[in-house]
């Protein structure tokens, strides 16, 4: 009953703040004639923030909405560059300068996100944010990286890690799934090119995981 009266109050400010205080050049002013679509996409993203938070411990209710409503308003604000970038773009100006100051932007909010969610979680909790802004795929692709090759050295094993987790920095600002796993993808290639240089063969590594996981049937 808590959590249902905490929710509808911060989409009343929501609303009441004029569809939330957004990134200024790119991002726009809220249109009282679209505030019915926007709404919309506020519940949307903070049903999307509640579910990456009911995966993490957090006691205390009032915090958990706190948590959710920041990780919405990130989706909503992170939209607002991006769609204001392709608008400017469409409309003819430069696309070099619009593209940058859209990176600039979204570089600015990205580590006012991470302020924001410094000040009400733990380390360990904002890392569990991350990941479920970019559906798992670090612990998920590391855990397979490890499965794959046992006897890795633990140099190459953190590399492996940093260059997943770098590269969720950059996924976790992008506009779709698709642009997100395309983020992975390119981190990716670039940890099969290290290994590939340490002489490693991941086909016979993956051959050799197969026949190691039919042997254990």
């Amino acid at each position: 009953m808590k959590n249902t009266i905490l929710k509808k109050l911060s989409l009343l400010a929501f609303v009441a703040t004029g569809l939330l205080s957004l990134p200024a050049s790119l991002s726009g002013k809220g249109d009282p004639s679209s505030y019915g679509e926007d709404v919309a996409y506020w519940d949307t993203v903070l049903k999307r923030g509640e579910k990456i938070v009911s995966k993490i411990s957090i006691e205390d209710a009032a915090k958990a909405v706190r948590v959710s409503e920041i990780v919405a308003r990130q989706y909503v604000d992170l939209r607002a560059i991006h769609d204001g970038r392709d608008a400017a773009i469409e409309a003819g100006g430069s696309a070099k300068e619009i593209r940058q100051k859209a990176r600039l932007e979204v570089f600015e909010l990205h580590y006012a996100f991470l302020a924001k969610l410094s000040a009400e979680l733990d380390q360990s909790q904002v890392e569990q944010v991350k990941d479920g802004m970019t559906y798992g795929v670090v612990p998920n692709t590391y855990r397979r990286y490890m499965m794959l090759l046992p006897d890795l050295e633990e140099e190459h094993q953190r590399w492996i890690y940093t260059a997943l987790v770098e590269a969720r920095e950059h996924a976790m600002d992008e506009g779709s799934s698709e642009e997100k796993h395309r983020r992975f993808g390119k981190y990716k290639g670039r940890i099969n090119n290290y290994l590939s240089a340490l002489g490693i063969n991941m086909k016979e590594a993956e051959r050799a995981l197969a026949e190691r996981e039919k042997a254990a049937r």
